[in-house]
């Protein structure tokens, strides 16, 4: 695709391919500088052909492109979040225009890696803190992965993209309470519980997805190349060795029972802060243990040094007497 659409968006080149459509790079040539966007075209294919318009998997991908819009539009000013630009249908096509982020995605950070414990901790509290202010809003992202995280050039921030698996909880039933004829399974192999494959994700899915990333930035394998225990957990602790709390959290990330789990990106969030605080409360107690024992070495320096320093003068040295001078 070339040229301008939407009046003002023109296309630079062509980033990706997904399974609902093609994804541009543009500049908007009715504003100062003409600033960097992503354009998203809904074309959904099956098996390398476009879907005619009129075929159910056509509608569920138009329904999931506007979705993201709208949730996009919703979540608002977060500042970890693309921004919503535009949303517009031109020549029987589907378009969404949002913020471009420039910086570095974060498969290609941890791709075959394994990063140290503290890494990692500030990896969990960077996507937990966004991904809370999005299930605050009631929204399951469904598909978080390394591919759909960048770390923002100019802030080092991890910013969430792609949000065309988004789905709204209060939207979750038909009206009439029954399913859809139609169930599409949405999110990644390796990343994704059993409760998502079965059509039936909740906000503790994204935070198993969110757990299973921070175990590959751990152990430097991607989770299919993990295997599960007697228990049908993952085995993943002969591959590391970290702090037993971090473990401890990890594992109830990831359990396969959703009621086992953290319920929100919040409550997987607080347990990641409380964890985080525990090496300085050590150390402020260390500083004040060595402050102490400093203290008491001074005191009894000082005590022993007046004990063995003689005053008196020797005994065999007579006395000085004080003349008196004669009238």
């Amino acid at each position: 695709m070339a040229g301008i659409i939407g009046g003002h968006y023109r296309i630079i080149k062509h980033l990706s391919n997904g399974g609902f459509g093609k994804t541009f790079l543009a500049e908007d040539i009715h504003l100062p500088d003409n600033p960097l966007c992503v354009v998203k075209q809904l074309m959904p294919t099956h098996q390398g052909l476009p879907l005619p318009k009129n075929s159910p998997i056509f509608q569920v991908a138009q329904r999931l492109f506007n979705t993201e819009a709208q949730v996009l539009y919703k979540l608002g000013e977060h500042p970890q979040i693309p921004k919503l630009f535009a949303h517009f249908k031109e020549n029987q096509e589907f378009y969404l225009v949002q913020e471009f982020i420039e910086g570095t995605i974060l498969k290609e950070e941890i791709n075959d890696k394994q990063w140290n414990e503290a890494q990692v901790i500030d990896l969990l509290s960077d996507i937990l803190t966004t991904l809370a202010f999005i299930h605050q809003h009631k929204v399951i992202h469904r598909d978080l992965k390394p591919d759909n995280l960048i770390r923002r050039k100019r802030d080092n921030k991890i910013v969430l993209i792609d949000f065309g698996a988004v789905k709204e909880i209060m939207s979750q039933a038909t009206s009439s309470g029954r399913q859809s004829q139609l169930t599409v399974v949405i999110g990644t192999p390796g990343y994704i519980p059993s409760e998502q494959f079965k059509g039936k994700p909740n906000l503790s899915s994204d935070v198993y997805a969110v757990g299973v990333i921070a175990i590959q930035a751990l152990t430097g394998l991607h989770p299919v190349q993990l295997s599960n225990d007697a228990d049908d957990e993952i085995d993943w602790h002969r591959y590391t060795q970290v702090n037993p709390r971090l473990a401890e959290i990890l594992n109830k990330m990831v359990r396969q029972d959703y009621h086992q789990r953290y319920r929100s990106a919040s409550e997987a969030l607080e347990a990641i802060l409380k964890l985080n605080s525990q090496p300085k409360k050590r150390d402020n107690k260390k500083l004040i243990f060595i402050l102490i024992s400093l203290l008491l070495s001074i005191v009894v320096g000082v005590v022993v040094l007046s004990h063995t320093i003689d005053i008196r003068p020797p005994k065999n040295e007579a006395p000085t007497q004080r003349k008196i001078p004669a009238f």
